[in-house]
Formats: structure tokens, C-alpha cells, sequence
């Protein structure tokens, strides 16, 4: 018992400090209303940004998918995993990101802690945003680099950081920030990267589908060729609304992964019918820009709004993230359970997720939300922050 006594005193720690975190078991669909427990609430917690989580026609696709393939893969990729469907949807990414070449991950964390660990060796110099996601730091520390990390969007201190390196340099970034809901400045990063020598890995999880041309993400809506940006990583969880994630880039590195990367080598391939439905996910995105005009219609009713009554916004979060920075862990946590009495889920953030000192709500918009729930919104937020 002695492991879980001292287990349970750092429990405790974490509740007195207002740290302690708790799942929420959902019921039914993912969408704009969701049900916990014997409750609906408005759902601005989600990163279902376009709403195609529960689109029936995606649901359809991984239906047929089962029906053709089964339920799992039966075996990694390199082994008995791989399918025709695999191989179609690696063919229509590469084509939608104006990339030579695709490999599927099961998840945008495996993906980047496999894919730094397989490229960046020890003695390179490995520049990270200060801000960046759990998954590139953790990827940095396996691969055993020189781990630097360059204040948020600062491009003068990721200039000085690069000046004097002589080994192998790589910067790498979000290009939509997960907590701080703005954008990385994609290309004088891609700019720096060129007149230093060094290799720009960007991670388009939160831009993909939301962004660029056919929802391609921000890295196409930047215009950045497959030379000034190699690496390029993004996500099928968010706008998406499935799950898994890939990589996209030349033939030479999509086959050096293949060879090394170890959380695609030694895992189960994603099941043929989850391809499945992200191709027909893939395909409403491209067929129905209205979905990313009307995510941006809410975004700016919501901004609007927020300024009209005087609630604190990040200035430079344009996005489908918009966090409310309250600083404190208790008084987001009392914030947070406020709305929730009032119908309306808002997920609060506190470290170690986000910094110290910047406990935040994270208000995701969607284009499932109508006027109304936004209005709704706003309305709580103005009620309780004024009396906390």
C-alpha cells in the first residue's frame, strides 16, 4: 500500500490547489448539444470545428467501411494493416496539401512523438515555441536533442536562438496555438528556417480543415511550398470530427518514416473503416464551404459580443479557440461550474496544461452553434463575471 499512499497525497495536493481534473462521461453524439448524465448543455468545449462529428454522412461511410473490412486492421502497417482505403486517403491528403507523399498515424501525439524521435537525433538543436503542444515537447525529450524553447511568437528571440548554431537546427510549431487560440507567424518562420539552414516542422492540427484552400489548412492558406515547410503534420480529430492523424511531405521523408518511425512500426493500424469515414469527412469539407464560412460568422458574433460587453478576449485568437484568461485555477474552476449550472459546458484549463498564472476558460465555436446558442452564451459569461 505504500505506492498508493503517497499516490493519494499527491491527489489530494492537486484538489487543494484546484488542479485536479475529472472526466465527464457524455452520452449520445458529439454536436452542439451534448447530454451528461440526465442533463443537455450547450457544448463549447468540443474541437469539432465543422461540425461533422455526428454528419450522417460520414457516420454512413464508417458503416460501409465496417461492412467491407471489418472492424480492425488486424495487424500494423507493415505487417497486414495497410489497405486500399489507407492507401486512397495517404493519395487524396497528399493531394489536398500539395505534398508528394502521406503516412497515417493513430493519433496527432503518436504522430509528432514518433516523428521528432525519427528524425531529430542527439547533438541537433531542436527550437520550440514556448507554447507548444505536450506531444512536440515529448517528442523533443525522447529524440535526446538540445531542447531550446523561443518565447511565444517571438521571431526576434527565435533569430538569436538560431544565430550561432552550428549543429542541425529544427524550429518547429503549432500553426494554430491549442490553449492561446492564435496563429504561429508562418512564414517568416519558413523565412528564418531558409536563411539559417534549418528544418521547419509545423503541426496543422487545429488549422486543418478550418483554413486554406479546400480546408487544407494554414500552411496552404500561407502559400508554403513543400521545401520551405517539410515536415507538415495535422490531425483528423478536430475539424475533421474523426480521429488519427498524418504526415505530409517528400517521398524520401514519408519512406524514412516508414523505416524509423516507431509509434507507426510497432502499433495497429487505424482501422480501414475509420479511413473510410475521413475520406467522406475529406470530401464534405471540400463540397460544403459553407460550413467554414458560417464557423467564421459565429466566431465574429462571439467576438463582437464578447467586446460589446466588456469580457476579456485574447486579442490575437481569430480562430474557433477562444480562451478567457482568468488567471487563477479556483476562480476559472468556479466560473466553469457556473456556466454549467446554467447549461452551457466550457472546459477550464489550468497548469500543467497552460502556464502558471494562466488558468483560462477555452471557449471553442463551432459551425453547429446558431445564433442563439452563442447569444446564450455571452449572456452567461457577462452575468457571472461580473459577480466573481
Amino acid at each position: 500500500m505504500l505506492l498508493d499512499d503517497r499516490l493519494s497525497k499527491e491527489l489530494e495536493k492537486l484538489k487543494r490547489e484546484n488542479l485536479y481534473r475529472a472526466r465527464t462521461v457524455r452520452q449520445g453524439k458529439q454536436g452542439a448539444l451534448i447530454r451528461i448524465g440526465e442533463c443537455e448543455y450547450l457544448n463549447f468545449s468540443s474541437n469539432d470545428y465543422l461540425g461533422l462529428a455526428s454528419h450522417p454522412l460520414v457516420i454512413q461511410a464508417f458503416k460501409a467501411g465496417l461492412d467491407t473490412y471489418g472492424v480492425g486492421s488486424g495487424g500494423s502497417a507493415l505487417i497486414t494493416g495497410n489497405t486500399q482505403i489507407h492507401q486512397k486517403l495517404e493519395e487524396k491528403l497528399a493531394e489536398r496539401t500539395k505534398r508528394s507523399k502521406v503516412l497515417l498515424f493513430n493519433s496527432g501525439f503518436t504522430a509528432n512523438v514518433g516523428i521528432i524521435d525519427a528524425l531529430v537525433g542527439r547533438g541537433d538543436h531542436l527550437l520550440l515555441d514556448r507554447l507548444s503542444h505536450a506531444s512536440l515537447i515529448d517528442g523533443a525529450r525522447l529524440a535526446g536533442a538540445k531542447l531550446l524553447r523561443y518565447r511565444h511568437v517571438d521571431m526576434d528571440h527565435l533569430d538569436q536562438l538560431t544565430e550561432k548554431k552550428q549543429a542541425k537546427t529544427w524550429v518547429v510549431t503549432e500553426s494554430l496555438f491549442s490553449m492561446d487560440g492564435d496563429q504561429a507567424p508562418l512564414q517568416q518562420i519558413a523565412d528564418l528556417c531558409d536563411r539559417r539552414s534549418a528544418h521547419c516542422y509545423v503541426d496543422d492540427a487545429h488549422g486543418f480543415g478550418v483554413y486554406g484552400e479546400n480546408g487544407a489548412g494554414c500552411v496552404n492558406a500561407a502559400g508554403l511550398s513543400q521545401q520551405e515547410v517539410p515536415v507538415l503534420i495535422a490531425t483528423f480529430g478536430k475539424a475533421v470530427g474523426v480521429g488519427g492523424a498524418f504526415v505530409a511531405g517528400s517521398e524520401v521523408l514519408v519512406e524514412t518514416l516508414i523505416q524509423k518511425a516507431r509509434t507507426s512500426i510497432y502499433t495497429t493500424a487505424m482501422p480501414p473503416a475509420q479511413a473510410a469515414a475521413i475520406l467522406q469527412s475529406l470530401e464534405l469539407i471540400e463540397k460544403e464551404a459553407w460550413r467554414r464560412e458560417k464557423l467564421f460568422e459565429r466566431i465574429a458574433q462571439f467576438r463582437k459580443g464578447a467586446c460589446d460587453r466588456q469580457i476579456p478576449l485574447a486579442d490575437n485568437a481569430h480562430g474557433p479557440i477562444q480562451p478567457i484568461i482568468l488567471k487563477d485555477s479556483e476562480k476559472v474552476m468556479n466560473v466553469s461550474n457556473a456556466l454549467l449550472n446554467k447549461g452551457i459546458k466550457v472546459s477550464a484549463i489550468r497548469p500543467p496544461t497552460v502556464p502558471r498564472g494562466t488558468a483560462r476558460l477555452r471557449i471553442t465555436i463551432t459551425a453547429a452553434h446558431k445564433k442563439e446558442h452563442v447569444d446564450k452564451l455571452l449572456s452567461a459569461l457577462s452575468d457571472i463575471l461580473n459577480h466573481v
